[in-house]
């Protein structure tokens, strides 16, 4: 009996110990911003070194197709174009820079091995070295829609824009780091993600607009969480407001992920190194 009491305040004081060390990661993560911004900024440098546009091309190959799909799509659905092109747009900026994200979170942790294995810093850092990395070429790209938005004089809310890049971020970390751990742990998660994200991006309206589907289908839409995430963006871009449901379903998202990460943190931080 008293051997079983003291190995159950053992689990417990290690588990209150694992809890402290997951916290202090993401404190020291987030204090260390020079260190992943930094890191985000020379995988650019390195990405795209002796390119003469850099991570222009990125941004000039997302403008053509954005203007011809826009465009063949526009026509095809007979829709109206300077309501068609900035939905479309918007649709396809932020779609690119989740699913680019989600899948280099998958490998935030295996492709920074080699410094895991050497240097002792908080294991966040990695995941916000990825969502700093993404950030920055979501800027660039930004530029490819903004003539649109000019020719179709497109009112833009700015404020609401920046609530939903914040709520993009907050997500992005926290599933990021979520995503980071399995893939670490699991190599299939990779490949997974891929087939996923593409059957995604088909039953989300960025392509096509929810009012094209029949009324008893619609709850595909409002159960599609990454359609509450680009609407938070799209829609202050789009010269509009995001829905409430849009709103608190975000919220939602954002704090599912948000406990997600603390559980994976606490108890599988300390097994990440040997995962790697």
């Amino acid at each position: 009996m008293e051997e079983t009491l003291i190995l159950e305040q053992d689990q417990e004081s290690s588990s209150k110990k694992r809890g402290r060390l997951a916290v202090s990661d993401l404190k020291e993560g987030l204090r260390s911003w020079r260190i992943w911004l930094m890191l985000g900024w020379q995988d650019i440098l390195l990405r795209y070194r002796r390119s003469l546009l850099g991570p222009f091309w990125i941004t000039l190959s997302m403008a053509i197709m954005i203007y011809s799909m826009g465009l063949i799509y526009g026509l095809l659905f007979k829709m109206d174009l300077s309501h068609y092109f900035p939905h479309i747009a918007s649709g396809m900026l932020v779609w690119t820079f989740l699913s680019t994200l989600i899948m280099d979170q998958v490998n935030s942790f295996v492709e920074a091995s080699h410094i895991i294995t050497q240097m002792k810093l908080p294991f966040s850092v990695y995941v916000l070295r990825v969502l700093a990395r993404n950030f920055i070429i979501f800027f660039h790209n930004l530029l490819a829609i903004c003539p649109l938005l000019i020719y179709f004089k497109t009112p833009v809310h700015f404020f609401y824009c920046l609530f939903g890049l914040i709520m993009i971020a907050l997500c992005g970390f926290f599933y990021g780091t979520v995503l980071a751990m399995l893939g670490a742990r699991f190599r299939d998660i990779k490949p997974i993600m891929q087939s996923f994200l593409q059957l995604v991006f088909y039953v989300t309206p960025i392509m096509w607009m929810p009012e094209m589907l029949p009324p008893r289908f619609l709850f595909i839409v409002r159960a599609n969480p990454f359609q509450q995430i680009i609407q938070l963006f799209r829609a202050p871009l789009m010269g509009s407001f995001p829905s409430t449901y849009a709103f608190f379903a975000s919220i939602l998202i954002t704090l599912t992920g948000f406990l997600l990460m603390v559980f994976l943190m606490i108890k599988s931080r300390h097994r990440i190194p040997f995962w790697v």
